[in-house]
């Protein structure tokens, strides 16, 4: 799907959006993809689903007829999913949406001038208005949730969390943490886990003139918030102690006062050994005994070096 409006040095957007059992929903979502003033320059749809055998696949067929490409992820989880679909992006920067959204129709074009106005800004997260229930209830009952939900998870992140319906992320940063998000864990509150892992050390905002509808679907589901609340606690506890809200908040405004991010995202390689332990939740410890080198008289002692870069990497990494 190529954009009409492209420009050489306009960063290129792909959308993704996972979907399961959801095709008339992502009939809708795409239709009003391909209303946008400035179009992505890929759709990714991301089928979580299993089709059952000798049926007609209406989310591949409903995907092909939008241009949009199919990517499988089948009985996953959420969070697979959601870390498969980044992985199948190819753009500068990577949106999502849920399949019951309905973007505005300068959703896209919003993303590229807020991305474009502030070269520093790693993630933006924006706002909603409900599409279904009473009129008159639509947009202050959206406003009341996300309020909600910021005010919420501002004090165990110490920065704005991204909304996983209306989130837009520079792919370069995705590929960064990917190794450190629990995509198999189905328990996790994916947009949660992927704000712990990029706000510590990246740029999240909360940006106007993202327009997005929402529906309300899930609200009326007593046992889905049941499950969205006790997914939020998950994942918030497995993240302590190393990042219990105190200890987090002081490390970012640390960071924000020196004007750094910290070392541990711009060194690690995504393939790293640290990179792998911390993504199955093992933190790798600090305290080793430095190496010992002979002194004059031939005896092994500790090389003052070494424990020098050992306090370096405790500072740097918080062990």
């Amino acid at each position: 799907m190529a954009s009409p409006n492209a420009r050489p040095n306009r960063p290129r957007i792909s959308v993704v959006i996972p979907v399961k059992d959801d095709a008339e929903e992502l009939r809708h979502a795409l239709a009003a993809l391909g209303a946008q003033t400035l179009a992505p320059a890929e759709v990714v749809v991301l089928d979580n689903g299993r089709p059952a055998a000798g049926s007609v696949d209406e989310v591949e067929r409903i995907a092909r007829e939008a241009g949009a490409r199919l990517v499988r992820e089948p009985g996953g989880g959420i969070p697979a999913a959601n870390a498969a679909a980044f992985h199948a992006a190819t753009g500068d920067i990577v949106a999502r949406m849920d399949a019951d959204c309905r973007p505005g129709p300068a959703w896209v074009a919003g993303i590229v001038r807020a991305f474009e106005a502030d070269p520093l800004l790693t993630a933006a997260t924006g706002g909603a208005e409900f599409v279904d229930g009473p009129k008159w209830l639509r947009r202050p009952l959206a406003g009341v949730y996300l309020f909600a939900y910021r005010a919420t998870l501002w004090p165990a992140l110490g920065h704005t969390p991204l909304w996983g319906s209306n989130l837009a992320v520079r792919r370069e940063a995705w590929v960064r943490i990917a190794p450190l998000v629990h995509r198999d864990d189905p328990e996790v509150h994916d947009d949660l886990d992927l704000s712990f892992h990029l706000g510590e050390r990246h740029r999240i905002r909360r940006v106007r003139g993202l327009p997005m509808g929402v529906s309300m679907r899930p609200f009326a589901d007593r046992s889905a918030m049941r499950r969205l609340f006790r997914r939020g606690i998950h994942t918030v506890l497995i993240h302590w102690p190393r990042k219990i809200p105190p200890v987090r908040v002081l490390r970012i405004a640390l960071a924000r006062a020196t004007g750094r991010t910290f070392p541990a995202a711009a060194r690690m390689s995504t393939g790293s050994t640290r990179a792998r332990r911390r993504n199955r939740g093992v933190h790798e410890r600090h305290d080793a005994r430095p190496p010992l080198r002979p002194d004059r008289r031939g005896r092994r002692r500790a090389d003052p070096r070494a424990r020098a870069r050992r306090g370096r990497d405790r500072h740097r990494f918080g062990g």
